[in-house]
């Protein structure tokens, strides 16, 4: 599957908001789709770095027009912690040398809320 496929929108509700301040974004996904996928998904498409995911299956209420009762579908959500503080990374190289390797992630998702 496309990135484009497994992440379909962002749930946006008052939880959602509060949460976004400590790096954690609700997206319905798709029914398929793994938490494998869905970090892959999220960090091609908003190039964060994302550190968990926890989805669940938001089951269909049952809706009533006049005389005939029916059900809204189920889906799928998964709530993203991302990086909030990509630092730098440092290791040992040949020689005992300290290489530095820059992150280049972003801290945020801007286009979540259609900025």
């Amino acid at each position: 599957m496309k990135a484009e496929e497994i992440i379909l929108a962002p749930v946006i509700t008052e939880k959602s908001n509060d949460e976004m301040q400590m790096g954690k974004y609700t997206f319905e996904v798709n029914r398929n789709a793994t938490k494998i996928d869905i970090a892959k998904a999220v960090e091609k498409l908003f190039n964060v770095k994302v550190l968990n995911v926890n989805t669940m299956t938001v089951r269909g209420k049952t809706k009533r027009v006049r005389y005939v009762a029916g059900k809204t579908p189920d889906w799928k959500k998964a709530i993203v912690t991302i990086d909030t503080n990509p630092t730098d990374e440092t290791y040992l190289g040949k020689g005992g040398k300290v290489i530095k390797k820059s992150k280049k992630y972003k801290d945020s998702i801007d286009e979540f809320m259609g900025a």
